[in-house]
């Protein structure tokens, strides 16, 4: 479900994000007004839960480390790396940058097995090749792969969000995905608002178009979706395994933009590869005896 709202969210926010810096806005105005949407709406959800039994899916953190746990995610995860990647969106090609925040899955990879204990089989491996190679492909390749302000802007960004997947994860055991989620946006706008503020982003704020308004409504009810979704499916398997899952967002922005804005898909084989990829991940996410035995 993640993977869909993301491929969704991906190119809407291409779409949104055009609409907003052709009206003389920058990304991190579009993007401060995104977010603030969705942490508004998780918030009305997470004040309503408070109100009812701990069936509700809201955990109350009691503990100081998950209090700490909880404002790093925030910083980590919700303000400072979307600053970067939208910013940096506006500045890099669009393809590297998509090629750049789908490393993701290389860089919890990295993280997730010494410090989560997570383990990797055949599978996984398999599962990331194919995986790694079907977004080089849709990417056209890497032979002109160039680093700009913007692509060391969006690696940042993923590296960020990279860390945030580890921490996240920790705190799932404790916490529910609707507390982490609501604290990610939450104390993250927050940041996002400040910046605003200290940078004059919402400067001619009352000359946004109905347009641009329905942008961001669309695009923050979109990111509540997502949010909500990824750290419920990320308390249920691993870190490795919910991300690899992730990267088929890929292959819907790309049928999208084909459908949609009848942009050619760079590569067809880039999509059976991602897709043959995503499958072999819920093969290795299957116990060993399922495995052998079906």
């Amino acid at each position: 479900m993640t993977a869909l709202i993301s491929g969704v969210a991906v190119y809407l926010n291409g779409h949104a994000v055009k609409t907003f810096v052709a009206a003389g806005f920058s990304p991190a105005t579009y993007t401060t007004l995104k977010n603030l949407v969705a942490a508004t709406l998780l918030l009305i959800v997470t004040t309503a839960a408070t109100r009812r039994t701990a069936s509700s899916g809201f955990t109350r953190p009691r503990r100081p480390r998950q209090w700490i746990g909880l404002l790093f995610v925030g910083l980590v995860g919700g303000s400072v790396p979307f600053l970067l990647f939208f910013e940096g969106l506006a500045r890099a090609s669009s393809t590297q940058a998509a090629l750049l925040h789908k490393s993701l899955l290389i860089w919890v990879a990295i993280l997730a097995v010494p410090i989560l204990g997570e383990r990797l089989n055949a599978f996984h491996f398999g599962a990331i090749g194919l995986l790694i190679a079907g977004q080089i492909a849709l990417a056209g390749g890497v032979t002109d792969l160039g680093f700009g302000q913007g692509e060391w802007m969006v690696l940042a960004a993923t590296l960020l969000w990279a860390v945030e997947v580890i921490v996240a994860k920790r705190l799932l055991g404790d916490l529910s995905a609707l507390t982490v989620g609501t604290a990610r946006m939450g104390i993250g706008v927050v940041v996002l608002v400040g910046y605003g503020i200290a940078t004059n982003a919402f400067a001619g704020m009352g000359g946004l178009t109905g347009s641009a308004l329905a942008w961001v409504l669309l695009t923050g009810f979109v990111l509540t979706g997502y949010v909500t979704t990824w750290y419920a499916g990320l308390a249920r398997a691993q870190a490795v395994d919910v991300t690899a899952v992730l990267v088929f967002g890929a292959v819907v922005t790309a049928l999208l933009r084909n459908g949609f804005d009848g942009v050619t898909v760079a590569s067809p084989l880039g999509l059976v590869l991602v897709t043959c990829g995503v499958v072999a991940v819920f093969v290795a996410a299957l116990p060993k005896s399922h495995r052998t035995t079906h």
